[in-house]
């Protein structure tokens, strides 16, 4: 197998313009293979998000181009790009629910729009494992607005990861939560990861959720997560590489230890205080 073929999402000297003189995305490049996680830190307006966007084909690059398990996407129809997506899940901030659907409508609602027909049994089963997957399996007939913020962002997983995605994209999954919450929402994304060696994308103002990211594995037979590596550095760091943005330029890409050796004063703001 050829390397390229085994990349999950790849830009290529990606820029995006909205007109207004400044670019959203400046010349990124970015490869993600399976198992592989990309922790995408920056100031607020940096292209974190927009990242995630083009990423989706929500949004389409002025110039360079988006490969999606290999498919170029850049110039795709929504038709096309409806198919592609199936094989992607995604957490938006604050979990994006439909206030107006329960628990179970919310996270069957990706299962009911792939091109493939489910019966409803199948639908059902697959629902219930993923709100198992996240521990609210009791959750399915209540709606968003009886959940707590981290309740609402677990049932977000939920959703995200029903259809076995190949690739996951986290906008902010933690944010406005509190540490013990934030912590067992970042154990959900690495147990995702790990059980199913799903690439991952996750953007992040937190350095805390990339350090756990990169320094523990989900362990299947205690059901916990461990760390990696005594020293606190990621045994198998290259598995996890973290992503500063400014302006909409990549402005560092590199390894977790590299990241807290740069000397550069805008991503040293960014980098683990230990």
């Amino acid at each position: 197998m050829n390397a390229a073929d085994s990349i999950v999402l790849r830009f290529e000297k990606v820029s995006l313009d909205f007109g207004t003189g400044e670019k959203a995305l400046d010349d990124v490049s970015l490869d993600i293979r399976p198992g592989q996680t990309a922790v995408v830190l920056g100031a607020a307006g940096s292209g974190k998000t927009v990242l995630l966007k083009v990423a989706l084909g929500l949004l389409q690059p002025t110039q360079g181009c988006v490969y999606l398990f290999g498919q170029e996407i850049s110039r795709m129809s929504e038709q096309q790009l409806f198919d592609i997506r199936a094989s992607v899940g995604i957490l938006f901030q604050e979990g994006g629910l439909f206030d107006s659907q329960t628990v179970e409508e919310n996270v069957a609602y990706p299962l009911l729009n792939q091109k493939a027909r489910r019966d409803a049994g199948d639908v059902d089963a697959k629902v219930r494992e993923a709100l198992r997957f996240v521990e609210l399996e009791q959750t399915l007939e209540k709606f968003p607005s009886a959940l707590s913020g981290g309740m609402r962002r677990r049932v977000g997983i939920a959703r995200a990861v029903v259809t076995a995605p190949k690739l996951l994209l986290y906008d902010s999954p933690t944010a406005g939560l509190d540490p013990i919450t934030a912590n067992t929402i970042m154990a959900l994304i690495i147990k995702e990861r790990d059980t199913r060696n799903t690439a991952t994308v996750m953007a992040t103002h937190r350095h805390q959720d990339g350090q756990l990211m990169a320094n523990f594995r989900y362990n299947p037979e205690s059901g916990r997560l461990q760390r990696i590596s005594a020293n606190g550095h990621g045994a198998d760091s290259e598995q996890t590489v973290f992503v500063v943005m400014k302006e909409g330029r990549i402005a560092f890409e590199g390894t977790e230890s590299e990241l807290e050796a740069s000397t550069d004063s805008y991503v040293s703001k960014f980098a683990p205080k230990r």
